[in-house]
């Protein structure tokens, strides 16, 4: 989400019933389905509708699915500890290999088990 709150429609226009808002900066949200100027998404509960493409940011975030999952160093689980992130925190998405990616949040970096993450596929490689 680019904007701080967007309307979820039940379908692609205004005349449609608004179903909620979504309240959160940055929140990542998975596209499913484009018509026009709309896309339908979802977020990591699977809900979702069609909001309006100029409320959606091309940036990459992630939210984190773990209470105090520590960022490394390294993309291994020996390598020094740069930060640690609580469940839910909103985090920019950098690189990804086939199981960790680079997460930045509030001036920390690191690399993060990318099943620990939501907002990225499994299959997915970011250089």
């Amino acid at each position: 989400m680019k904007a701080s709150e967007g309307n979820v429609r039940r379908g692609p226009s205004l005349t449609h019933r608004i179903d909620w808002v979504f309240k959160r900066r940055g929140m990542p949200l998975e596209i499913t389905a484009e018509f026009g100027h709309w896309r339908r998404v979802r977020d990591q509960d699977g809900a979702g509708g069609w909001v309006h493409y100029a409320l959606l940011s091309g940036a990459r975030t992630v939210l984190v699915q773990e209470d105090m999952l520590t960022l490394h160093a390294q993309p291994d689980d020996a390598a020094q500890v740069t930060a640690a992130l609580e469940y839910g925190v909103v985090a920019r998405l950098g690189e990804c290999s086939q199981t960790w990616c680079v997460v930045s949040v509030g001036g920390f970096s690191g690399w993060a088990p990318k099943d620990k993450l939501w907002g990225v596929m499994p299959e997915e490689i970011r250089d």
